[in-house]
């Protein structure tokens, strides 16, 4: 489900392994994400970070399963639920270790939101991503904060309201990603970063890390809020009418109703 690799420099490489769900991010997979993370938040030996996804995918996102079934979930079960999720990003951004997203293939809907909340991310120029959410009912709520300061406002508007999928060329284009490379030169690309993260200072760059915070104007009482905002609006909408019908089509393979053919 989730694998752990150190190596001998203090690189520590987490593999979504679920090639069976696309690597989707069950409540089980946020769940050890997010223990590991805190784990290696505090360990000295730690020096860097790196995400990726088993197999030829980096992640198909929200496990669509599990999301209907929260948005049929008691209210509170239902935000509790979208906290978790909300929790797990905002351990990955204030991870106070480097993170480097290596996204080697497919990003949907939750995982873009995985790959902006890490600090550096490098795509193969074969990884197709999407912010398909609109398209299944439901809003990109948790993750918004994330992608918004990644690629801006403007572009926001566009990738959240359309749903389309874009190529690695357009995602560099945008911000979300720092290189696309060919997929046979990945491994090297991310090697390069990795190297120039170790010879800065650990302490220098977790300080960087909550400098960029403070730059900004963030406070941690003003991202709880935001956290617990994004999740409340998340269960609200996979409640309603739209997501049930949205997520009952996508798992039974048919359009969702307010599709119509040109």
């Amino acid at each position: 489900m989730l694998r752990t690799d150190h190596d001998p420099r203090g690189i520590v490489t987490l593999t979504l392994d679920r090639p069976e769900a696309r690597n989707a991010l069950s409540a089980a997979l946020v769940a050890r994400l997010t223990d590991e993370l805190d784990t290696l938040a505090g360990d000295a030996g730690v020096r860097a970070i790196m995400l990726t996804g088993a197999g030829d995918v980096f992640c198909a996102g929200a496990d669509i399963g599990e999301m209907r079934a929260a948005g049929a979930a008691p209210p509170a079960q239902n935000e509790a639920d979208s906290r978790r999720f909300a929790t797990m990003l905002e351990r990955l951004e204030r991870q106070p270790q480097p993170t480097l997203a290596l996204v080697n293939g497919a990003a949907f809907g939750g995982a873009v939101g995985l790959i902006a909340a890490c600090d550096i991310a490098l795509a193969a120029t074969s990884a197709r991503f999407a912010l398909s959410e609109v398209r299944l009912g439901l809003v990109p709520a948790m993750i918004s904060p994330y992608v918004i300061r990644a690629i801006g406002t403007r572009e926001a508007r566009r990738w959240f309201l359309s749903g389309e999928a874009m190529d690695a060329a357009t995602a560099l284009r945008i911000g979300l990603v720092h290189e696309a490379v060919d997929p046979g030169s990945l491994s090297a690309a991310a090697d390069g970063v990795l190297g120039a993260l170790l010879a800065g200072a650990p302490g220098a760059q977790a300080e960087i890390k909550r400098l960029i915070r403070h730059a900004t104007g963030r406070s941690d009482a003003g991202d709880e809020a935001m956290l617990a905002d994004t999740a409340r609006w998340i269960a609200r909408v996979r409640a309603g009418p739209e997501a049930r019908e949205g997520l009952s089509s996508f798992l039974e393979r048919r359009k969702p109703r307010w599709t119509r053919d040109a």
